[in-house]
């Protein structure tokens, strides 16, 4: 079971089950064990070359009462009843943020670290269950997470790990992800499963696909620059990039990759001039702090950058940077962990990261941020 927003008052609830026959029902209400609200939704499956998956159900439910709690029940199974808190409508609001989960132990550590922030969303930046082929690990990967994305909306996108394109066998990238991971793209205008955008409390966030067009001529890039171009900045003062492939990067690994170099060439201009606050990027397995910048200089206009690929995937960490530091680089670290942004109002933010071999509440970086919309020189 996992959640996900819808708008600004609904919550979609998505489960997967082996028994073809339960009803596609949430059951809903705001005290344990009483349902109040019914909800039907829908059963699609897909199948990668000899898999078939179970049922995926998939409902959205609401209206919601925002920061408040609901408790409810899949296919009318009354032996697992779930909780979730709803996002609050105004600031301030609290976003874990984490990249490259993968399953390991790591994972679990990171998990854990999440599960104690007190977060009321999380945000990530690509590479989610590290399946590659093999599709049995999305399951594993959807009960491993189960604790907390169902508690908690989980706002994703993809990475490169998602992709599952095998050449004549399985053509058609994207199959789970999009089946299993089903976002609100419909509510920006996107066309794709792998691109949208969404507004909470006061904060745009829009999340890009680093594996499909983004050149001038695609649907992506177009529907960016009219996203963009529609953001009220007296109702949301803060806009959040993810991507997974970084545009900034002075770790070795990853270095000069299309999904880099190309994407930050045709899409960094959008992000500068509508004066984007932060860009999450996954990918590099490790965690490095920029400064604000813009065409490869520091520029106070310009977003600040972020690396946060160290969830905890099995390929390990990321170790070698590039010598000397460079001076846009602020702050650059190969351990494991998970960030948090708290953004508390329509000026202020702060950004903290955590590493997993400290104490949760151990802050390993941190930074505070002013909002562009409260900066007029910007």
């Amino acid at each position: 079971v996992h959640i996900s927003v819808v708008g600004e008052d609904e919550m979609r609830i998505s489960w997967i089950m082996d028994n073809s026959s339960a009803p596609a029902t949430v059951d809903y209400g705001t005290s344990p064990g009483v349902y109040t609200n019914s909800t039907n939704g829908e059963t699609t499956s897909y199948s990668y070359v000899f898999y078939k998956s179970g049922e995926i159900y998939d409902a959205v439910i609401g209206p919601l009462q925002p920061n408040s709690t609901y408790y409810y029940r899949c296919s009318s199974n009354s032996d697992r009843e779930f909780s979730f808190k709803t996002p609050p409508a105004q600031l301030p609001i609290k976003f874990a943020v984490s990249g490259d989960l993968g399953q390991t132990e790591w994972t679990n550590s990171t998990l854990n670290h999440i599960s104690n922030s007190n977060y009321d969303m999380l945000l990530l930046p690509g590479d989610l269950s590290y399946a590659d082929t093999l599709q049995s690990r999305w399951d594993s990967f959807g009960l491993l997470v189960e604790p907390l994305a169902s508690q908690r909306p989980w706002m994703v996108t993809q990475g490169n790990h998602e992709i599952e394109e095998i050449p004549i066998i399985h053509s058609q990238p994207f199959t789970a992800y999009n089946a299993r991971w089903r976002m609100p793209f419909e509510n920006s205008g996107s066309t794709s499963n792998l691109y949208y955008s969404f507004d909470v409390a006061g904060v745009h966030v829009v999340m890009l696909g680093s594996y499909t067009n983004f050149d001038p001529n695609s649907d992506q890039y177009a529907w960016l620059q009219a996203d963009l171009g529609m953001v009220d900045r007296s109702k949301t003062p803060w806009i959040v990039v993810l991507l997974h492939a970084p545009w900034y990067n002075s770790n070795t690994a990853h270095q000069g990759e299309h999904e880099s170099v190309d994407m930050k060439a045709s899409m960094e201009g959008l992000l500068y001039q509508a004066r984007v606050d932060v860009v999450f990027a996954g990918h590099v397995h490790a965690y490095e702090r920029f400064t604000r910048v813009y065409n490869d200089t520091a520029d106070n206009c310009g977003p600040v950058y972020i690396t946060i690929g160290d969830g905890g995937n099995r390929e390990g960490l990321a170790k070698t940077y590039i010598n000397p530091q460079p001076p846009i680089s602020l702050f650059r670290e190969a351990s494991f962990g998970h960030g948090e942004f708290e953004v508390l109002n329509a000026t202020h933010a702060l950004w903290t990261w955590h590493r997993n071999d400290d104490d949760e509440p151990v802050v390993a970086d941190s930074t505070w941020l002013t909002s562009h919309s409260s900066d007029p020189d910007c």
